[in-house]
């Protein structure tokens, strides 16, 4: 099936690659008149989530009047599209910024929409459009969880334009109205890992066709499918040893620390942190806790739940423990719902991850080790992680509260990407956020 999208690649899409004697663009389809938005855009997508969340977007911004362009890099980009307006990029990166201010001259591009502003191709792009004053929309997992999406202007984390000022937040937060009544989403773990998988099979058999994509992940597409091939078949053993540490942990008088692992391909960790990796932080963080923090506290390492599998952080997690001679009071959570354990911690440990944001809407004090959108006077700790064992302290939750209310104002959306309510939720607000609307009713 996935070999089949590839068969006829020159029939239905613009191409960039230069040879010359490329088909004619095929532009999105005219929508109905009275669908017709008071100021319709000319909308221009780059690299999205692994999976079908472009592809939704899309079709919305078409449906309410807007037209729509795709920038296809490679196989599994394609796969997720299927629409009109399909450009193939078959050029190298160095060739990308010029083609790029060619696409948005000839199409009357009006906004740019990404996931994940560190990806080189959008590095690039985000620094194009700046020059063209071109709006760039960013998608990234929801600074606030669950059930949000981040969908900032300009840039996300340490990208953004958000200040560090405790009082900025406060003051802001005082003119707004209350958030409209909120209802969670379901999200899918299988999806997510599905949807992976045929990324990644589309990405292999179309490399023919894409000479010069190199992804911004620092596996070969084959290891990453193999690694989310291993982490769903180990699922039943993980969650049945991690059920049995949750309610080890929530039974216990014992205190205990969290610490939420990142993915190690995140652009967070790797250009918004002082580490080179999250085994960097691993170390950091166990060897501090060794040092420093109570004799009777316990640390818990959290695996991201996106994790691939490529790379067993039980096992790493383990070895340096050994190694700092904690092995008896460190814990590894493979898998399991981190909000009621992040409830009883007694403080939570972080570079950049949302996890942070969840944390603190809990009262638990938090750490952020990196360049994190929340690290704030008044909701942060903000003395260093040797004196944080010891000296943590609650946020103050009226910062947060007016902190959250802003997040929400500027740079988030309802929904989430891992199931067709979430995705339809995500969609509607994202479309309305790009006419100038607020928070649909839900």
């Amino acid at each position: 099936m996935v070999v089949q999208n590839f068969k006829h690649f020159n029939g239905d899409a613009h191409h960039a690659s230069g040879s010359g004697n490329e088909p004619e663009p095929m532009t999105a389809r005219e929508p109905d008149e009275d669908r017709k938005p008071d100021s319709p855009r000319t909308v221009l997508l780059l690299q999205g989530l692994m999976g079908r969340v472009f592809r939704r977007l899309g079709q919305q911004l078409i449906k309410s009047g807007h037209k729509v362009y795709k920038v296809n890099f490679n196989g599994g980009d394609r796969l997720f599209w299927r629409l009109p307006g399909g450009i193939e990029y078959r050029k190298s990166l160095d060739e990308w910024p010029d083609t790029l201010r060619t696409i948005i001259a000839e199409k009357g591009v009006t906004d740019v929409v990404l996931f994940g502003d560190c990806r080189p191709h959008h590095l690039v792009a985000t620094a194009v459009c700046r020059e063209l004053d071109v709006p760039v929309h960013v998608f990234e997992e929801g600074y606030i969880r669950p059930d949000w999406v981040t969908l900032e202007l300009g840039g996300v984390n340490g990208h953004s334009s958000l200040p560090r000022d405790p009082a900025w937040y406060r003051q802001l937060a005082a003119e707004l109205p209350p958030v409209p009544e909120h209802r969670q989403v379901p999200s899918s773990f299988r999806r997510r890992a599905t949807e992976g998988l045929l990324f990644n099979v589309a990405d292999i058999f179309s490399r023919w066709y894409y000479p010069h994509w190199a992804n911004h992940r620092p596996w070969h597409p084959v290891i990453e499918g193999m690694g989310w091939a291993r982490k769903l078949t180990r699922g039943k053993d993980r969650r049945k040893e991690a059920v049995a540490l949750t309610e080890r942990l929530l039974t216990s008088e014992a205190p205990y620390f969290l610490f939420p692992l990142q993915l190690a391909s995140d652009a967070q960790i790797r250009l918004h942190s002082p580490f080179a990796s999250m085994t960097d932080a691993l170390m950091l963080v166990i060897r501090s806790f060794a040092k420093h923090a109570p004799k009777d506290a316990r640390l818990v390492v959290k695996e991201h739940p996106l994790d691939n599998g490529v790379f067993d952080w039980l096992e790493e997690t383990s070895s340096i423990a050994a190694l700092l001679g904690v092995s008896d009071r460190v814990d590894y959570m493979a898998w399991g719902d981190i909000v009621p354990v992040a409830e009883r911690a007694k403080g939570m440990v972080t570079i950049n991850s949302t996890s942070g944001t969840l944390a603190l809407a809990k009262g638990v004090p938090v750490i952020a080790l990196g360049h994190a959108v929340y690290d704030i006077p008044d909701i942060t700790f903000q003395d260093g992680i040797d004196r944080f064992w010891r000296e943590a302290s609650a946020p103050d939750m009226e910062t947060f509260g007016a902190f959250r209310r802003v997040l929400i104002e500027r740079c988030l959306i309802p929904g989430g990407f891992f199931s067709e309510v979430a995705l339809d939720k995500v969609v509607r607000h994202a479309v309305a956020r790009f006419e100038g609307k607020g928070l649909l009713p839900e």
